[in-house]
Parts: C-alpha cells; structure tokens; sequence
C-alpha cells in the first residue's frame, strides 16, 4: 500500500520520530492494467504534453500550465488559456500526480487518462470545440501517425490512445530523494534540526490527519476549506467564493470541499490554495493553522514547518524537450 502510517502516535509516545514509522516516495508510479507504461506511449505522451497544436488557437499546451521546468505547474494565481482567457483556479502540480486517487482540485477526475481529456475541450483552456476535431488535426499530421502507430498500432490515432499516452508521460513525473526521503530511510543528518522541528510540529498540531502517504495528498480525501470562516480572510482571499466541489456534485453537502492537495515540492508550487490569493508559504502555513484547525502559530513556528516543507522538495528526472512532428510547407489549420 501507498498509504503512510500517521506519526503522531510515535511522537506523542517519544518526542521524536522513528525512521520506521513513516515511507519514503516511491520511485515509480503504478499503471493500470488498461494501460501499460512503455517507452514509445511515453514518448509519445511527452509530445502531445507539450504540443499547442492541441489547442485551438495553437499556443497553449498542457506544458503552459502544468510547467516541467518549475514546479509542475505556472505559478500563476490563475492560469492563462486560449485567447488570454483565465480560470478561476490556481493550476495543480503535474509532479507526483500519479499518487493522486483523483485530480483536479474538485475531483472531477477518476485518473490520469481522463484528467488528460478535460482541458483539450474547456473552453477557456485550449479550446478545442470536440475530441474529434483534435483527433482530426492529430492525422493529418505525418509524424503523429509514426509515433501512434509504433505506441498502439496501425490506424491508433484516437481520443483514448491520446489521453493514455499522455498518461503514461504523466506517470513517469516523480521526485523521490527528497530530504525528508533520505531522514525516513535512516539518514538522520539528511534533514536539518529546524527541519525535523517542523515536521513534529505539523503532525503535533495536526497537519498529517488530512496531509498523509507518502505524497501527503490524503490518499483521496476531501477537506472542507476553510474549517473555520473569518469573514476577515474571507474578504483578502475570496477562498468561499468557489464552491469547490459541489461544482461537480450538486450537493450542498459539498460546498467548499477539495481534493487535499500533496505537499510534496509545495516550496515551488507558489502561489497558494484553490485560487492561487495568497502569495507565500509562510502566510499560507500561518492560514492553514488559523483556518483548519484553530491554533495560532508563533513566526518561530511558521518558519519551522516551512523549513520541514521544503525538505519535501525532490529529485526532479531531467526533461529532454521532444521534437514535435512538423507540418512542412503548410500550417496545422
């Protein structure tokens, strides 16, 4: 299992950590029996990422929002689509993905496959008017069919083939090694002592019950946020202002409810929560304690967790950019 074991019994028991008592990244991500990881998908995936010509105007790719040079994602407030149009959510990080149980920050999404096929079409992302369409453009150009033929076979070009391909690119996205990786493995120098301070700190006060596994996403759980409303917040940070997923659900149950987000390489993914308003980790620590789970924290505290939350910061796989398949002596439309 992928699941974390929780470290607050060990450290209510002993006020430290015991290396045994939690895992480290795994390495590589699973893939489902419908879809194989091999190098020619992958390969192909990583073309079709970082191609525009999947978007209708021909300048967004899934590499606009989701950025493997950064972060996994554009550190913007609210990405940019097709024709300069933005969204009302802050762009998740592509890295560590694969150990989401669903995507999107609502959790529209079951997999990979399918988190895949939903920005070709949004209106305001890339704009493509149907999966058709894209598919359409897709065969008419030559090196497409190449590279589709030698993933799935002959006459492979397809919505499915296209969203598994990208996938499985998607899948090979991970960052082990972090410092926190190396403490629970035995390393006890690996992390610093303000480090491990904070890291106690944050299951002490509670950060782990919704952030644990090993990508501290929750393994796919929902959270209400924020637990605690401050029409003071409220008025900086419009956080209530999406309903979340009750977008999807059409419960009001739901209002406000997210897919609790991994905490892996967050030092990078600025800036902060559902709709990208607040700026900087230390603010967004500081929020989090205040609006989840009721503590005020000292600025020792905050620097404390922020210090341990960059130690969860990982080993990032070079990206080779892929040469994309050209069109000569015309244009794609």
């Amino acid at each position: 299992m992928l699941k974390i074991r929780l470290l607050v019994a060990a450290l209510a028991m002993t006020g430290s950590l015991s290396a045994s008592g939690a895992e480290s990244l795994p390495a590589s991500a699973p893939a489902p029996e419908n879809n194989p990881t091999t190098a020619e998908k992958v390969s192909l995936g990583k073309m079709l990422y970082h191609d525009p010509r999947l978007s209708s105007t021909g300048t967004v790719a899934c590499a606009s929002c989701h950025n493997t040079m950064l972060g996994g994602e554009d550190n913007r407030p609210n990405s940019m689509g097709v024709n300069g149009q933005t969204g009302g959510r802050s762009a998740p990080t592509v890295w560590n993905a694969a150990f989401n149980a669903v995507q999107f920050w609502d959790g529209r999404a079951a997999s990979l496959e399918e988190q895949a096929a939903g920005p070709v079409t949004n209106p305001i992302e890339m704009g493509m008017k149907s999966w058709d369409d894209v598919v359409a453009r897709l065969k008419t150009i030559e090196g497409y069919q190449d590279a589709f033929e030698k993933a799935f076979g002959k006459d492979s070009i397809s919505k499915d083939n296209a969203t598994k391909a990208i996938a499985a690119y998607e899948r090979t996205l991970i960052t082990p090694n972090s410092a926190y990786d190396k403490y629970v493995e035995g390393n006890t120098n690996a992390m610093t002592e303000q480090q491990v301070r904070g890291m106690k700190k944050a299951v002490e006060i509670g950060c782990t019950s919704c952030h644990s596994g090993p990508a501290f996403n929750g393994a796919g759980m929902f959270q209400k946020f924020p637990v605690n409303s401050n029409g003071y917040f409220e008025a900086q940070y419009h956080f209530q202002k999406d309903l979340g997923r009750a977008e999807v659900t059409k419960s009001d149950a739901d209002k406000h409810f997210w897919k609790v987000p991994t905490l892996r390489n967050v030092a990078l993914t600025a800036p902060y929560f559902h709709n990208g308003s607040v700026k900087t980790l230390d603010r967004a620590v500081w929020l989090m304690a205040k609006l989840q789970l009721n503590k005020e924290l000292s600025d020792a505290e905050v620097a404390d967790i922020v210090a341990f939350l960059n130690a969860l910061s990982g080993e990032f796989p070079t990206q080779s950019m892929p040469h994309l398949p050209g069109t000569p002596g015309s244009s794609f439309n």
